[in-house]
């Protein structure tokens, strides 16, 4: 899986903002076509994103245009533009407001065309934005609709004018809601998501001042068991990659657990071991091979034996 601890939002239609998410050390950049773009500048960002995508170095990043939803008018034409004239430096789209399966069978086979038709030799993967009831209704749908999925991601702000709900700040908590008002549509994606082999993306927190609320939410999906989280600021980029990572304690600790288990089943032939204190056995090292597999996408090092 690709390394999605920071997923950098930028807007198709601010060339200045497009050249410096290059130097951000964000594990993902997607280029808006959609929420962050006026309806009247919507055609002419579709250049500004082709010129960024041949134009900047975003290598070492995932790079992802968010076109507009399939129901509206510009869908077909931002897959269309992009593909055909950024494809083979395109990674991902980002699907907005997926109500259900048929949509994404519409951009799967639109892509494999463009695929075919501009003889772009890698498979384009597709992310899906679950933000509004149909789509957390259909999400088991939703998740197996095409190969090319990738991550199902949380959009708060729509979710919430779903919902009828008067959350101004958009993926902000009610602190006079008795718990999290938000933990059931996050618990559905993360848990249609691990079913299906995806990844689970929370989305973004707007209050870009307050980096302290920012980091709670950050460890409040993670969790539940995402796997990274928009970024709207580059102050919440450092803050996103530190807690979407194990800690080196937590790494090395995963890595003696694999030893320790794979010790006991292969030479002691036992299903069962005391670590410490501890017990572990085969959820024990499930558990330690996924801090191993995410550290090492993050670019960790096993600490030397002392």
């Amino acid at each position: 899986m690709r390394l999605r601890r920071s997923c950098l939002a930028v807007p198709g239609s601010s060339p200045k903002m497009l050249s410096k998410a290059a130097v951000l050390p964000a594990d993902q950049i997607f280029l808006d076509l959609e929420d962050a773009v006026s309806p009247l500048e919507k055609v002419p960002a579709r250049q500004n994103v082709i010129d960024a995508l041949n134009g900047h170095d975003y290598s070492g990043k995932t790079r992802v245009a968010r076109v507009n939803g399939v129901t509206t008018q510009w869908c077909l034409g931002d897959l269309t533009a992009v593909v055909a004239g950024a494809g083979a430096n395109l990674d991902c789209v980002m699907v907005p407001k997926v109500e259900d399966a048929a949509q994404l069978h519409f951009v799967h086979h639109v892509l494999t065309q463009l695929e075919i038709e501009h003889g772009i030799e890698h498979r384009i993967g597709i992310e899906a934005q679950i933000e509004n009831g149909r789509g957390a209704m259909n999400i088991r749908e939703i998740a197996q609709a095409s190969p090319r999925l990738e991550t199902l991601i949380f959009g708060p702000g729509d979710y919430a004018a779903s919902m009828g709900v008067g959350s101004l700040v958009i993926g902000s908590i009610d602190p006079d809601y008795p718990g999290d008002q938000w933990h059931f549509i996050l618990s559905l994606i993360v848990t249609a998501a691990r079913g299906y082999g995806l990844q689970a993306i929370d989305g973004p927190y707007t209050d870009i001042k307050n980096t302290d609320e920012y980091r709670r939410l950050c460890l409040r999906a993670r969790q539940v068991g995402y796997d990274g989280k928009w970024v709207l600021h580059p102050d919440q980029v450092a803050l996103a990659n530190e807690v979407y990572s194990p800690t080196q304690e937590q790494f090395d600790k995963a890595w003696d657990i694999l030893d320790a288990y794979q010790k006991a089943t292969e030479g002691d032939r036992l299903g069962a071991v005391m670590f410490g204190d501890e017990m572990i056995d085969e959820a024990s090292r499930k558990i330690a091979t996924k801090f191993v597999s995410r550290g090492e996408r993050a670019g960790m090092s096993r600490s030397p034996k002392g």
